[in-house]
């Protein structure tokens, strides 16, 4: 038994901070606005929906209190729809699906899954957590900050300076075209506040990233990481090649996906766009962290029964500009199959959001090429990471 994707909606990616068009929206409301949207989108009876599985890393202040269920309140769902919020760094808004996926399956029913995360009004790393606030449990158990993390990782597999620039570059490129065209057909406009994703910098080119110090140099040597992890995988000196600028910007967004099972989207007098196949929940090397979208990926193109050259496209969250040459390198797929409207080096990455956010991106696209397959991944801090494997339908 598969579940199916009905629809999938995102608001535009604001800026993350005090500049950001979103920055007046609080994050209950901006979360319950693609509520809305895909209640308006596609008709679904509120009352059908069992539950709504809802990602968010920094779950304090506004968005603490469990802003999922509180959320499907502010937009007028029913009283039936329960509510939980999930944290699994940065794969949050993709597990989220692929527990609302699981859910539907075991129920028979409706729910949906998705993620918000206001990074202008609530900094990431606020709830002041110890992966970055306990400096003793970060030595213990050796964990390192994720953007010294995305230099060792380009440090150990040859990445240079010059190699991030042009990927980010490429990324700039390719999010101006999309935005352009309007390729990004899942976004719904934010009220009068946003209309389409405000992060992108049509002018950035190799050359101009290439005058952007490196941001993580001075912590890496300052705070004995650098040393640490040059013993730890036996390179002579780390590589800082990252900076603001083949990194992946903070954000404000939200977004939700509807699924259900085969009867019950039948029972509601839906249409589903696409098939969930397979999904994967995985952990990977605490340390270096962010290579998790490899193994989640093969995981779960293999529970999918396919390999990798059936997948048409690839929608990968851009942690760094370090890790997406990782994943074309040891997934061997070429870089017209990745990312092709540009990623969040381009428009800003909301935490608990980007993963859920991704499954429109890519259904989007498969129905605009005609094509098959998709895979989204996406990593996180302390090594975890999350994929799906999803099919078009006709």
């Amino acid at each position: 038994m598969h579940a199916y994707i009905v629809d999938a909606v995102r608001t535009p990616r604001g800026r993350g901070n005090d500049k950001g068009a979103l920055k007046g929206v609080k994050p209950v409301d901006l979360l319950a606005s693609v509520f809305r949207a895909i209640a308006e989108r596609t008709g679904v009876k509120t009352s059908d929906v069992t539950d709504a599985v809802i990602g968010c890393v920094t779950q304090t202040a506004e968005q603490g209190a469990n802003i999922g269920k509180l959320a499907s309140l502010a937009a007028g769902w029913d009283d039936a729809v329960s509510g939980i919020t999930v944290n699994r760094y940065c794969a949050s808004g993709l597990s989220a699906v692929n527990f609302a996926a699981m859910q539907v399956i075991a129920q028979d029913t409706l729910a949906v899954g998705g993620g918000v995360e206001m990074m202008s009004r609530v900094p990431m790393a606020s709830d002041k957590g110890p992966l970055t606030h306990d400096f003793e449990y970060q030595k213990a158990n050796r964990i390192v900050p994720i953007g010294i993390a995305a230099d060792t990782v380009a440090t150990i597999e040859g990445f240079s300076r010059a190699d991030c620039d042009a990927y980010a570059a490429e990324s700039q490129a390719r999010a101006t075209k999309a935005r352009a065209s309007g390729a990004y057909a899942s976004i719904v406009p934010v009220g009068n506040f946003l209309a389409q994703d405000e992060n992108i910098r049509p002018a950035t080119t190799a050359a101009s990233l290439a005058a952007i110090p490196a941001a993580f140099a001075d912590m890496g040597a300052k705070y004995g990481f650098d040393a640490a992890l040059q013993a730890k995988y036996g390179v002579a000196a780390i590589d800082h090649v990252h900076h603001a600028g083949n990194s992946p910007a903070m954000a404000d967004g939200a977004s939700l996906v509807l699924v259900g099972s085969e009867a019950a989207i039948k029972r509601a007098g839906l249409k589903p766009r696409a098939r969930i196949l397979a999904t994967a929940d995985v952990a990977i090397d605490r340390t270096l962290a962010l290579t998790g979208a490899v193994d989640a990926t093969r995981r779960a193109v293999e529970r999918a029964g396919l390999g990798i050259s059936d997948i048409d496209l690839f929608e990968v969250n851009e942690s760094f500009a370090a890790l997406m040459l990782h994943y074309l390198k040891h997934l061997g797929i070429s870089a017209d199959k990745l990312n092709v409207n540009g990623g969040a080096i381009a428009l800003g990455h909301a935490m608990g959001s980007t993963g859920s956010a991704l499954v429109g991106t890519v259904l989007d696209e498969l129905e605009r090429r005609q094509a098959r397959y998709g895979c989204i991944a996406i990593c996180g801090a302390a090594g975890v990471a999350a994929a799906t494997v999803i099919e078009r339908l006709d």
